[in-house]
């Protein structure tokens, strides 16, 4: 008897880490899977799931512009119902702490279906930090059926809230799947990115992403003033800012580090391109849930423009180091990676505590262990 799960992803960094997910769960011989998109992230989302040769089996399209948190979540929630309602799953499988994860969290218990959370159990304490992510993965968390906890760390964050035992599973975290295979591919692809990047020649990139809701305004600009000054203090260095398509992003950014020389300011990176760039650089400024694990598998030192992090585990190994949006902060930490060689070979670690490339397998053998299929089989009998 197979288990039809319902895989909900909605933005880019759902549909990395759900891909690998998506497809051991194709090949799973007790699994039926039901893809679906509700279009949070649109273009992006389609750009990574069309670069793992996924197509989804629904498109729910509840991007709006200008939408409204309640907005998005009002429309989530009724189009995420109509679509149990007429594909009958049973279970729902979501990741990570966005509102389509909070939403479909909320679907499944409304219809008293099981929830499977990957990525489950991750946790600042505060819940205006990020905003609005911790509020929904403790939905998330307090309706899931099975949690798939990327770290021991984690997997004890549940255990303290209560989550019994026999729910909790460590399977690693299914990020370093998508990156092991994607990075693999670019280098071997690496000349279109080269001709691409030709002004980068052999000069150092730090590269740069920050997106947070949290850090609008104040925080912001200070981070923006800091790397304006950082590229006068380091001529020579290149500085590469994928700027995020939010207008409260692309407004300051654009107003105080456009015309600086050594500033790139371009479109959002596709995946693939992005991951190689990562491999490319030699410092990561962000406050990039996702780069904070992707990038100690390629050995690259991240400063995050956070002061808290749901990921302590990177933090640990001194990989990475939160700055907060201090300016101050920004330069001398920023200065001593680009010019201390022992500092920075003491950032370089040798293994992700965030996994080994096999989280999916794992997260698909505990869903198809389940038999929730035969159990739901039952139920519609009833």
């Amino acid at each position: 008897m197979s288990t039809r799960s319902l895989i909900v992803l909605g933005t880019r960094p759902e549909a990395i880490k759900l891909a690998p997910v998506i497809q051991q769960a194709q090949r799973h011989a007790l699994i039926e899977p039901l893809v679906c998109s509700t279009g949070q992230h649109r273009e992006m989302l389609a750009q990574v799931l069309g670069y793992f040769g996924i197509q989804p089996d629904l498109n729910l399209d509840v991007m709006r512009p200008n939408q409204t948190l309640a907005g998005l979540t009002s429309r989530l929630i009724e189009h995420l119902n109509s679509v149990v309602s007429s594909t009958t799953p049973d279970c729902i499988v979501a990741q990570g702490d966005t509102t389509t994860v909070m939403t479909a969290a909320m679907v499944a218990f409304y219809n008293r279906l099981p929830f499977v959370h990957v990525e489950a159990g991750l946790r600042t304490g505060n819940m205006n930090a990020p905003w609005p992510e911790e509020y929904n993965r403790r939905i998330a968390g307090l309706t899931a059926s099975l949690h798939c906890a990327p770290t021991e760390s984690s997997a004890d964050n549940l255990r303290r809230e209560g989550v019994p035992e026999s729910q909790i599973h460590v399977t690693g975290n299914t990020v370093i799947d998508s990156l092991l295979w994607t990075s693999a591919r670019e280098r071997e692809n690496a000349s279109v990115w080269n001709e691409k990047y030709e002004f980068l020649g052999d000069a150092r990139l730090v590269l740069i992403t920050g997106h947070r809701r949290e850090n609008f305004g104040a925080g912001f600009r200070s981070v923006l003033n800091g790397l304006a000054d950082l590229a006068q203090r380091f001529p020579e260095t290149q500085f590469l800012y994928p700027v995020h398509l939010n207008p409260n992003v692309q407004k300051p950014v654009h107003e105080m580090l456009e015309g600086i020389p050594n500033i790139r300011l371009t479109a959002p990176a596709s995946y693939p391109e992005f991951i190689w760039l990562m491999d490319r650089s030699t410092l990561i400024i962000t406050d990039s849930g996702g780069v904070q694990e992707e990038a100690p598998s390629l050995g690259k030192p991240v400063l995050v423009t956070r002061e808290v992090t749901e990921r302590p585990e990177a933090v640990e190994t001194g990989a990475v180091e939160l700055i907060g949006t201090s300016y101050e902060r920004l330069m001398s930490q920023a200065t001593l990676l680009l010019t201390d060689e022992r500092a920075y070979a003491a950032r370089q670690i040798t293994q992700n505590p965030y996994g080994d490339g096999h989280a999916a397998e794992r997260t698909v053998r505990l869903i198809a262990e389940q038999h929730w299929g035969a159990a739901a089989t039952q139920r519609k009998a009833a």
